[in-house]
């Protein structure tokens, strides 16, 4: 198979529209149109890195952060980044990031946080808002279903967990064809009035190109008459975050020495504790201490992220247990989940979990 087959799965699960303005996920070097020859899984690129697949026969790198996050002026060696990108140009090796989108997506990194803690029921703790369309459209009614098959089939339809979602009112349309147009129905020039049915559907911001083309298609009408119209609600699937519970509440020190054990942290830095038991937690993989609030106003009574400012702890240590658990830590099984979604649409394919350990942050 070739390198884009295994990138298309990547962002079938967690598409590149849902990375937050500032990132910059996606392929950062090499061609796609090439065969692969197995995929080194990892969090961060770094020279030992791309020595690794090298040494592993990997023509592909799929990493949680990107190499390259700021602009580049020039390519000259002159720090890691800049040999990072020499090494993989000069060795044919193809560096993909999935970052904030798999954050943000449904299933993401933070649920797969939520499930090596044994947290149930996982919810976005902070959803994106301004990323829904409303289609609205007008159809025969012969011919209604077929279109509202092809328009889910297109990515329309989906509301938390439903999908073929959408309100539909017979009316009627009027129309009269003009010279030169090849009406479905109808005579040119005469008024004709035509049984419809009104499918209202909705549907995200970043597919409308492919949905306005199903439409167009699927439409009986040489001219189809459709409504796109840009929603403010809140998108419950995607967004910053993960509330969810454990099945039964646990002594908070209790809880602390799981996650410190689960994510093999050098130190667990957290608030003063409550002598409250644990049980709804809130959490963010990385530097997730801008939900700290959301977390509170959630009732949660833990926020597990990283980089929690040490003014966040002022103030906030009555409301909610804060544990920092680093960066690195947080984010580390976001190898395991490039494994299981690459594996699940191609079984046979060569991965490789990295060996080497990225993190720069050492404990004493």
């Amino acid at each position: 198979m070739k390198i884009k087959d295994i990138l298309n799965a990547l962002e079938r699960f967690a598409p590149l529209p849902l990375q937050d303005g500032f990132d910059n996920s996606g392929l950062q070097i090499g061609l796609t149109e090439v065969e692969a020859t197995g995929a080194l899984l990892c969090l961060d690129v770094t020279e030992e890195i791309i020595d690794e697949a090298i040494q592993k026969g990997c023509n592909l790198i799929i990493a949680h952060h990107p190499l390259l996050f700021k602009g580049c002026k020039s390519i000259t060696g002159k720090d890691y980044v800049e040999r990072c990108v020499m090494k993989a140009i000069k060795n044919d090796i193809a560096i993909y990031a999935a970052h904030t989108n798999l954050d943000n997506a449904t299933g993401g990194v933070n649920f797969k946080i939520a499930e090596k803690l044994g947290l149930i029921n996982p919810q976005i703790l902070s959803p994106k808002s301004d990323l829904l369309y409303k289609l609205v459209t007008f159809v025969p009614q012969a011919q209604a279903e077929e279109v509202r098959q092809t328009l889910f089939q297109a990515g329309c339809g989906h509301i938390g967990e439903y999908d073929s979602c959408s309100y539909n009112i017979q009316g009627e349309g009027t129309f009269r064809a003009l010279d030169g147009a090849q009406p479905f129905c109808g005579e040119v020039g005469t008024l004709h009035t035509e049984s419809e049915v009104r499918i209202e559907t909705i549907f995200p911001s970043f597919k409308k190109s492919a949905v306005v083309r199903a439409l167009v298609q699927a439409h009986p009408y040489e001219e189809p008459a459709f409504d796109i119209y840009p929603l403010a609600n809140s998108w419950s699937q995607v967004g910053a975050g993960v509330i969810a519970s454990l099945p039964e509440p646990i002594d908070e020190k209790e809880f602390l020495l799981k996650v410190k054990n689960i994510f093999q942290v050098g130190s667990v830095k957290h608030s003063k504790l409550r002598g409250k038991p644990i049980q709804k937690v809130a959490l963010c993989g990385g530097s997730g201490a801008f939900l700290l609030h959301q977390a509170i106003g959630a009732g949660a009574d833990i926020f597990i992220s990283a980089e929690i400012k040490y003014h966040d702890y002022f103030g906030n240590d009555d409301l909610i247990l804060m544990a920092d658990i680093g960066h690195y830590e947080s984010e580390q099984y976001t190898k395991e989940l490039f494994y299981s979604i690459i594996k699940d649409k191609f079984p046979t394919f060569a991965l490789h979990f990295t060996e080497v350990n990225t993190n720069p942050i050492k404990y004493l």
